[in-house]
């Protein structure tokens, strides 16, 4: 079960990184006042959430190895 859950948590995280990066990709294409005002706040936000999702695949992998 706790596998299960840490499963989800890790899908979640990626997910969530993956929607910031777009989220910046798509105001840095476009440029504009929205990436002016967004744009470095975005890439510190996919930066945090990258982080907490490398944590939680080792974290995964760690529980499933033993």
């Amino acid at each position: 079960m706790r596998d299960q859950t840490l499963f989800i948590l890790v899908a979640m995280a990626v997910l969530a990184t993956a929607a910031v990066l777009m989220t910046g990709l798509g105001g840095f294409a476009r440029g504009g006042e929205f990436n002016r005002r967004n744009g470095n706040r975005l890439m510190r936000w996919r930066i945090i959430a990258q982080a907490v999702s490398i944590v939680l695949i080792l974290a995964f992998i760690a529980l499933r190895g033993h």
